[in-house]
């Protein structure tokens, strides 16, 4: 038994992994946490790691391919020479055990454009988040750098 990869439909990968599986089909779906605003609140969701793609591992002699190819959510089997394409196995475990902390919006210390508000177009430093939707930057006012809480939503990186 060897593992492939299959191409999914558009935003159909968790599709594919669970129709797979029904199939009894081993399936494996690299998953990364990132941060993302939904409707003003900052979320941590999980995503695949490798957007359309997954892995199966089944034997190519006894597993009829067709099942695969016709699967909801999936596309086709990734082919290379007209075979379909074998990922090492030492590949596929050591994605497994990888584990990724989730990717943040901002970085500490990282400078941003305020987009909207009376600060806006004006160039911040980001602090710390504070809440759902609201962050704590560093303007400068007066000379001086002050503290200033700032929506999440009237923030993004500067060019």
């Amino acid at each position: 038994m060897h593992w492939y990869l299959i191409y999914t439909k558009p935003r159909q990968e968790f599709r594919a992994l669970e129709n797979l599986q029904r199939q009894a089909f081993e399936v494996y779906l690299p998953l990364h946490q990132t941060e993302r605003l939904q409707r003003g609140k900052l979320r941590v969701l999980e995503e695949p790691l490798f957007k359309r793609y997954l892995f199966v591992r089944f034997d190519e002699h006894r597993s009829p391919w067709h099942m695969i190819r016709n699967t909801l959510g999936v596309s086709e089997l990734v082919r290379t020479g007209g075979q379909p394409a074998i990922v090492p196995a030492a590949l596929v475990q050591a994605l497994q055990q990888s584990h990724t902390s989730p990717q943040v919006l901002f970085q500490r210390g990282e400078a941003l454009r305020v987009t909207d508000g009376p600060f806006r177009d004006l160039q911040v430093i980001f602090k710390i988040q504070d809440g759902d939707n609201r962050a704590i930057v560093l303007i400068e006012l007066l000379n001086k750098m002050q503290k200033v809480a700032i929506s999440l939503n009237a923030l993004s990186k500067s060019d």
